[in-house]
């Protein structure tokens, strides 16, 4: 305690001195000194709103002529905001929501407008599908990964079923990364925070040589656990940061009309996960354990299970673009990527040996894209053909009640998939566009499973699923899009969409319960065996994107109703091995309301909010043949959720621009499964969780920067600039695992990181 309240101490004093420096120098507005043209011109917005053009429908466009719903951020906000991974873009469109995947912080449970997958195991696919300059990022574990160079951001709302394919069937979230210069130039920064925290990055230009531009670029972040452990415990610390990242871009251009893009990127994370928070245990069922349980965010915590959390991601693409002339272009896209994939958890929370897991995983992927994108006339297209291949292997050892009950359990995974699709838009004339798109997608998916339990360590194990247990089947689906866009004026542009997607079927490579008896294992293979559906999505959007006020103000709303089928819900388990399954469990509504703005009424001054209304419900969940739609959760669907931001110069001084960043979002409490809502009355079943257990609590978070930018420096350009994330220090539980009353209700929660804060300073050049 005495070490952190210290390093506490020692790390406010210097961010205090810092702040002090810095508003010294900066005087007030009335006296501050002008810097010179080029400066400003740097440190302003260019008096309007900046244009962003972006790739969501493979094509370049303008984020204001796009007819869909797609929140797009540039590379000075996401700066700004210390956007650097996936997980830190929760708030940064309407009705886009990520929480950590439970105890990890290199997973992530992502939705967008209702509809995720809250389970993250590799067997099975998202709802929201990734992508990194074109390449499909398939898993969510090990997708929370540092990327550097990013460019933009674009998040689509809403199935793509039609130009992205599988497991887009709630949206997609595009990664673009900088493309290399060919000059010389480069950036470099240092970060320093509470809890230790130190992070260093670069990215460097060189100078073309030859046909090559080449850019390189990596970061490194330390950083101690927010909670430190007692004395016995087995690791130091727990939710610390250790991590390695780096990327190669070259652009080769052999020809005027031929050019290749090849990417490299790779992410080493070794560091522990998120502590296990007792939030809840059965005073009857495991009495040992009421010292442990606490609603608290303790500082200090202890743990005696092996910890750890391990994610090695490399990824390599090639992009081959041939101008075929007269406005046809044909591009290559073709990708391999590997994780290796480790956890350890102590799931209890506590010093005694009662609920611990491992995962170790390996996973890699290849893909190959053709896309032939042009116009002719009247007409735009976009046309394709895709192939997909997955292979993973996951080792899942359990150990429950002092090593009274382990399980060996292990699967294995793969995908082979294709796809054709196309997209035509024609402009009937200057106003009014007819879009329509198909895509067909054909899959083969394979499972194989073993499972084996023994009551002392060391003893042979027990068959539940025994190995050579083996499935496989094939699904399919036809993605249509129809939209028709009208533009009012150069600054409004009206859309209606109907849109279809689909998240493919798959097999439960989890599933075992507890039994010796031939008829639960004959139950334990079927269940293998057996395939969930593929779940779909019928949706209809209307949108108004408007430019008012001489390019100052945009205003973006959209409204969606959307008809689910075949719903795929993740139900944990808690007899026998920890796990989840997937049960179709039949058909759901949800519908909403988006809005977007952002103003800049000054050069100085932007800004911008978002708000997202969702109301989802189930028009049919099949529980054991009845329907409990009245009585079941809708998970991950907050009602309202609203995000604003102030980014305003606050002074010119003889040394710079100061500019000030703040960043609210507020989410709604939702509901983290989908299980009874009952808790006593005629539809309450005491053998089942009860959601309330785990419902997640509303909350605000916010962020502030303050930027001390323009800071010549020679040729180079330097800025300080101190932060700080969730500076109230909401202690907010954010995810939980309810094992329900088959496990004396043992109920784990994770809480939001606490509040982290710091100085960054960084060169240009």
């Amino acid at each position: 305690m005495t070490d952190i309240r210290s390093r506490e101490r020692e790390t406010l004093r210097s961010l205090t001195t810092a702040i002090s420096l810095l508003l010294a120098g900066t005087g007030t507005l009335a006296h501050a000194q002008d810097v010179t043209d080029a400066d400003q011109t740097a440190a302003d917005n260019a008096g309007v709103l900046q244009e962003i053009v972006v790739t969501a429908q493979k094509r370049e466009e303008r984020l204001q002529d796009v007819p869909i719903a797609v929140s797009a951020i540039s590379a000075d906000q996401l700066n700004a905001r210390g956007i650097g991974d996936v997980y830190d873009l929760g708030s940064l469109a309407p009705n886009l929501q990520i929480s950590t995947a439970t105890a990890n912080n290199t997973g992530m449970q992502v939705s967008i407008r209702g509809a995720t997958q809250i389970n993250p195991a590799l067997f099975w696919d998202p709802t929201v599908g990734i992508y990194l300059d074109g390449v499909y990022m398939s898993k969510n574990l090990g997708s929370v990964f540092e990327i550097v160079d990013l460019e933009r951001v674009e998040v689509l709302r809403g199935p793509q079923g039609t130009l992205y394919g599988r497991n887009t069937l709630a949206g997609a979230i595009n990664l673009v990364t900088r493309q290399p210069s060919g000059e010389f130039g480069g950036d470099a920064s240092v970060n320093i925070g509470n809890f230790g925290l130190r992070i260093g990055k670069a990215s460097l230009d060189l100078p073309r040589i030859g046909i090559a531009s080449i850019s390189l670029a990596a970061r490194v972040e330390k950083r101690d656990g927010t909670p430190k452990t007692l004395p016995g415990s087995s690791v130091r610390d727990l939710n610390n940061r250790d991590a390695k990242s780096a990327r190669l871009a070259v652009n080769l251009d052999f020809t005027d009309t031929f050019q290749a893009a090849y990417r490299f990127d790779f992410t080493d994370i070794d560091q522990k996960p998120l502590h296990s928070y007792l939030l809840r245990a059965e005073p009857s069922v495991l009495p040992f354990l009421q010292p442990y349980v606490t609603r608290e965010r303790l500082d200090h915590v202890s743990v005696n299970a092996d910890t750890f959390e391990r994610s090695k991601v490399q990824g390599h693409s090639l992009t081959l673009t041939w101008d075929l002339g007269d406005r046809h272009e044909l591009k290559s896209i073709t990708a391999y990527r590997t994780l290796d994939w480790d956890d350890s958890l102590d799931l209890d929370g506590s010093p005694l040996l009662v609920a611990h897991t491992q995962r170790l995983s390996e996973y890699d992927t290849f893909s190959q894209e053709l896309q032939l994108v042009g116009s002719t006339g009247s007409f735009y297209y976009v046309g394709g053909l895709y192939y997909f291949e997955d292979d993973g292997f996951t080792f899942n050892p359990q150990q429950f009640f002092f090593g009274t009950m382990n399980f060996d359990s292990r699967y294995g995974f793969g995908t082979k998939a294709w796809a054709a699709y196309g997209q035509v838009d024609y402009h009937v004339n200057d106003a009014l566009t007819l879009t329509a798109g198909l895509r067909y997608t054909r899959e083969k998916k394979n499972i194989e499973r073993l499972l084996g339990v023994n009551f002392a360590p060391g003893d042979p194990f027990i068959p539940l699923v025994p190995e050579g247990t083996t499935a496989e089947e094939t699904f399919s689906a036809t993605t249509p899009q129809l939209v028709v866009s009208y533009k009012f004026s150069p600054a409004v542009n009206g859309y209606i969409k109907y849109a279809e997607g689909f998240k493919s079927g798959g097999f439960n490579g989890e599933y075992g319960d507890v039994g010796f008896t031939p008829d639960v294992i004959e139950n334990n293979i079927l269940e293998v065996k057996t395939p969930f559906e593929p779940e779909k999505i019928k949706s209809y959007e209307a949108g108004l994107k408007t430019t008012l006020a001489g390019g100052t103000l945009m205003l973006n709303t959209a409204v969606f109703y959307n008809d689910l089928d075949d719903l795929q819900l993740s139900i944990f388990r808690g007899t026998g091995a920890a796990s989840s399954v997937i049960r179709n469990a039949g058909k759901a509504t949800t519908k909403g309301f988006e809005l977007e703005a952002a103003w800049q009424p000054i050069d100085q001054l932007r800004l911008q909010a978002s708000y997202g209304y969702l109301d989802g419900e189930y028009d049919e969940f099949i529980d054991a043949g009845v329907n409990v739609a009245d009585n079941r959760a809708f998970v991950h669907a907050p009602e309202h959720s609203f995000n604003l931001m102030v980014d305003g110069q606050i002074a010119r001084t003889p040394w710079g621009v100061l500019r000030l960043l703040a960043d609210y979002t507020w989410t709604d409490e939702f509901y983290l499964y989908p299980y009874q809502l009952a808790s006593s009355g005629p539809n309450y079943d005491p053998t089942k969780a009860i959601a309330r257990d785990t419902l997640v609590d509303s909350v605000g978070v916010l962020n502030l920067r303050l930027a001390l930018q323009n800071i010549r420096m020679g040729d180079a350009i330097g800025e300080v600039a101190l932060w700080g994330r969730n500076v109230t220090d909401e202690k907010h539980v954010a995810n939980a695992i309810d094992f329900g009353p088959s496990f004396g209700n043992l109920t784990p929660g994770y809480y939001l990181e606490p509040r982290v804060y710091g100085m960054e300073v960084t060169v240009r050049w």
